[in-house]
């Protein structure tokens, strides 16, 4: 709670570091039907990563895309945690191996201090997964989950 509720809780990100990931992820998405959300917040209430994403995924109502294919990054900033939730079409294609492997990609971009760098490497990876299994098709496409960051606590 904020001493004077009047006054402006500081962002995250950058409204330019906002846009960047705004872009990888329409980027990513051109490719493919498949679907990125990111959810950002301050600590992860549980103490594994993924439980809390895929709580979110659910909140979000990700499970609702036509092919199952949604994916949502989450990150903890302060709790240095990350994990990668994707839905069960996806999952059966990639496994959770790419899952972790992902998430390890960005942590290494974390801890050298370059969060928007590892955030939008994720957002690259998994659309290129996605583009693999799940490619765009013009005719059928469609927008289903919005492309902006989530914020929680």
């Amino acid at each position: 709670m904020r001493i004077f509720p009047w006054q402006k809780k500081k962002a995250i990100f950058s409204e330019e570091e906002n846009k960047q990931i705004v872009e990888a992820i329409q980027k990513a998405e051109q490719q493919t039907s498949g679907e990125v959300r990111i959810f950002v917040e301050s600590r992860c209430k549980y103490v594994e990563a993924v439980d809390r994403a895929q709580e979110i995924f659910f909140s979000l109502k990700m499970s609702e895309t036509e092919l199952r294919n949604g994916t949502l990054v989450y990150v903890a900033i302060k709790d240095r945690q990350a994990a990668v939730f994707g839905d069960q079409g996806i999952h059966e294609k990639v496994g959770y191996r790419y899952w972790k492997d992902t998430v390890d990609g960005m942590l290494l971009h974390f801890r050298n201090e370059k969060l928007i760098d590892g955030l939008c490497q994720g957002i690259h990876d998994l659309g290129q997964a996605l583009k693999l299994y799940f490619p765009y098709n013009s005719e059928t496409d469609k927008n289903e989950l919005p492309d902006e960051i989530v914020f929680g606590r």
